[in-house]
């Protein structure tokens, strides 16, 4: 439609102007078909000497045509300048399409009426400010040579500007004010020669006769800054998409790459062909109005692209990653400098999309072993560890006080199918029995596979009103009602069968314990089922005999962090396993009872997170490695030390100060203490927690998380709290040299840390393979009984200085022995 209009106004300016009357003097020595072929001729050349330049959204000529405007403006009547326009443009730009562009014929009849158009204008407008026809040259009348001038760059400019826009279907701002910057300093130049060139008329038009090789010059100067804006140009824009390439994902990469890729090329579409991992191939697509659209296709062929295509083979090695096609405009086919950038872009773009896939297994790999992690392989529930967590959580969200019910659950007879049946007969029998238990289970209800045989069903929505016995008739009510489900007759191994079930029940209120304490009851409960020949047995306290037992050993724990002497640190060092160094000692607590003998964490642990003494416990724990960290310092040792943190004492906003005025006592630096944190207190989202985490690190204390992978909510953890240093577990390391899944859950960890810039210690390294595939993917640290058992404080402080001295003098003990 903008074309109709112009071309209608083209000529509609062209018959008025050649009915309007001409004003030349009676005595012109020049015939006026001579004059008009002069001006036709002068648009014409105008023209034919043009520049071009490639654009976001297509090529851009500029040309003489001011200087031609002034010029005829001088040598024919206004009126004729339309009709003059109109011839000399329209040859020029068919002979040019004929020769070279190949352009539709629409095209030049829009660009010749778009020109005819700005002429009449800036015709009208010239000879509204003065009379220019054969007028000696003077201030006013170059005033209004030059205005009509900038009436021709403003109407051409604002034409072809909406004209790509409706094209391209983009902002006509944009391209407009690249064509305005480009013409400018020609603008300039084509006023000042039409003006020269008029003046020369008016003297002597011999002079003229001088004008080729200064106009040849200025040409060439025009071309040279515009070549030169176009490479600065040009190479911004590569480096805009280049640097955009640098995502994550395969659509923001192949989007990034077709914007950048219109941009950089002024092309008309782009589409970025995937190869896909599995084979299959997905093609995104952009055309300048930036939509993005992508589609399954077919592989593509070897067909040679279009006249006025280039297509890109995206490799990286030996590996076609995809391909990249970029269609550029009929009006400006590519050259030889489109097809170096294009190879250049091409190469960066095949590098991002490898990344992308990489990134994109990794998360696979990383989300797979993070759902192993958690996940019994044979049934899908969750496995022991997961039970333990999100039970604990569960817990915590009810409210103080609202009954829970937990069902424990063994197979009887389950080895006797296993030893005449087979063992896959026996994981048959444990895929239906866990089948049939999640078809039971309600919303909100946790069910887990513990091992072997033994589920567990974690009930939060026992009913609360009613007698005190009302929560446990419910859970014994759940329990039977399971056996008799399971009890149900079905097919194993091609002989009918019936599961009989033990079931042990323990009803609780939140907070009054955590899930290991109700898993042991329900594990009393459970043998008292199977000992008393039923199915479904509740707890009984007076047969646990653990209950009075722990109650004695809390008291013995107040006594000995009385005595001082009982609770003592063995000191595990963690070394650089690429020079050896010392890079810092976690403490370990042991307890030399009197009666008991030597009991370690496992044995008086639990209880004591479960009492009051917890933070007397905390405190005489930090003391003592604080203690041992200030000796260290006195015989020039900077070796932080290690602590482990219970997830309760994170909820005492006390804590803070408590470790800063032990730090003060002992004259330890902050950065010498590392607080390890287990992935129980990873799963507390608790603002009390948060809290106490970050108001630690901001007085300087580093933060480490032990057992990392263990858990599945590690990495949203690393979002909400900074922490220094990740520790592998050594579940993990065991199990590396047999198990792809440890090995890929390692090799992410230690990936993950270097990403993050966090430091990375494996524990539990017990052999000198372990330590090589440990430093092949890239670990830092690690820590075990290869390198050196856990040791009296009085003796580390030996070793540590033997380790910094061999570290210094690149000579590396693998172990306190020498081997």
């Amino acid at each position: 439609m903008l074309t109709l209009a112009v071309a209608l106004t083209a000529l509609a300016a062209t018959v008025v102007g050649l009915t309007v009357p001409a004003s030349l003097p009676p005595d012109d020595p020049i015939p006026a078909v001579a004059r008009f072929g002069l001006a036709v001729g002068a648009f014409a050349l105008a023209q034919l000497a043009r520049l071009r330049f490639r654009t976001a959204a297509g090529m851009v000529s500029i040309t003489w045509g001011e200087a031609a405007l002034i010029v005829c403006l001088y040598l024919v009547p206004a009126g004729w300048l339309p009709a003059a326009a109109l011839l000399g443009t329209g040859l020029a730009w068919t002979a040019m399409s004929v020769l070279a562009d190949r352009r539709p014929a629409v095209e030049i009849v829009r660009i010749t009426a778009s020109l005819t158009a700005a002429t009449a204008l800036a015709a009208t407008v010239a000879t509204a400010l003065g009379q220019p026809l054969l007028a000696a040259p003077t201030p006013g009348l170059a005033l209004a040579l030059a205005a009509g001038s900038v009436t021709y760059l403003l109407v051409t400019a604002w034409l072809g500007g909406a004209q790509l826009a409706l094209r391209h279907g983009v902002p006509m701002g944009p391209p407009l004010l690249v064509a305005l910057r480009g013409k400018l300093l020609m603008f300039v130049g084509n006023v000042a020669v039409g003006l020269v060139v008029v003046a020369l008329l008016e003297i002597d038009p011999r002079w003229l006769l001088l004008l080729p090789p200064p106009l040849w010059l200025l040409q060439q100067t025009y071309r040279h800054r515009l070549r030169a804006d176009q490479e600065r140009r040009t190479w911004r824009a590569f480096a805009d998409a280049t640097a955009a390439l640098n995502q994550l994902d395969e659509r923001g990469v192949a989007g990034a790459a077709v914007a950048g890729a219109l941009g950089l090329f002024g092309a008309e579409t782009v589409d970025v062909a995937v190869a896909r991992v599995d084979g299959s191939w997905w093609r995104y697509r952009m055309d300048a109005s930036g939509r993005l659209r992508d589609r399954a296709i077919d592989p593509p062929g070897r067909a040679e692209p279009g006249p006025h295509e280039l297509v890109r083979a995206l490799v990286v090695g030996d590996t076609t990653v995809g391909a990249l096609r970029v269609r550029f405009p009929r009006s400006g086919p590519p050259g030889e400098r489109e097809r170096d950038a294009l190879a250049a872009f091409g190469d960066a773009l095949a590098a991002a999309l490898h990344d992308a896939a990489t990134h994109a297994e990794l998360r696979l790999v990383t989300a797979q072993s993070s759902y192993d992690a958690v996940h019994d392989p044979l049934t899908g529930l969750v496995n022991r560890r997961a039970m333990l967590e999100r039970g604990d959580e569960a817990l915590r969200r009810l409210a103080h006080g609202q009954p829970v019910a937990l069902l424990l659950l063994d197979v009887n007879q389950f080895k006797e199918v296993n030893d005449t049946l087979g063992h896959a007969a026996g994981d048959q029998l444990l895929r239906l029995t866990a089948a049939r238990l999640g078809a039971i289970a309600r919303p909100g209800d946790l069910l887990g596979r513990l091992g072997g045989d033994e589920f567990a069903l974690l009930v939060t929505s026992v009913p609360a009103v009613g007698d005190r016995a009302a929560p446990l008739t419910y859970a014994l009510r759940t329990a039977r009602e399971i056996a008799e489900r399971l009890a149900a007759p079905t097919e194993v191994a091609g002989l009918r069968m019936s599961v009989e079930v033990a079931v042990g029940v323990v009803v609780a209120d939140a907070g009054a314990a955590d899930l290991t304490e109700l898993l042991r009851r329900a594990d009393i409960a459970m043998y008292q089922a199977k000992e008393g020949g039923g199915s479904v047995a509740a707890y009984d306290s007076a047969r646990d005999d653990a209950s009075t037992d722990q109650l004695a050993l809390l008291a013995e724990l107040r006594e000995a962090l009385a005595a001082d002497d009982q609770l003592v640190l063995a000191l595990q060092p963690a070394v650089d396993l690429a020079t050896g160094a010392p890079t810092g000692v976690e403490a370990l607590i042991r307890w030399r009872h009197p009666r008991r003998g030597l009991l370690n964490p496992a044995d008086f642990i639990r209880p004591v997170e479960n009492s009051e003494q917890l933070g007397a416990f905390t405190r005489y724990v930090l003391d003592k490695a604080l203690s041992v960290a200030a000796e260290w310092a006195r015989q020039g040792l900077d070796v932080p030390i290690s602590v482990n943190l219970s997830a309760r004492s994170l909820l005492d906003r006390s804590l803070p100060a408590e470790i800063a005025d032990a730090l003060r006592r002992h004259q330890v630096p902050p950065r010498r203490l590392v607080l390890e944190i287990t992935e129980t207190v990873v799963m507390s989202e608790l603002e009390v927690i948060d809290e106490v985490l970050a108001t630690l690190r901001s007085m300087g204390v580093q933060l480490a998380v032990d057992d990392f992978g263990t858990g599945f909510s590690s990495l949203t953890f690393l979002t909400r709290i900074a922490v220094d240093e990740l520790k592998v577990d050594r579940s993990f390391v065991i199990r590396m040299a047999d198990s792809p899944e440890a090995a890929a859950i390692v090799r992410t960890t230690v990936g993950l840390a270097h990403e993050l810039g966090l430091r990375v210690v494996a524990e539990g390294v017990e052999t000198a393979e372990q330590r090589l595939t440990l430093a092949e993917l890239g670990c830092t640290a690690a820590q075990g009984y290869h390198f050196f058992k856990p040791m009296p404080a009085d003796k580390i402080g030996a070793v540590l200085g033997t380790l910094r001295d061999s570290a210094a003098s690149n000579v590396f003990p693998l172990r306190a022995d020498g081997a």
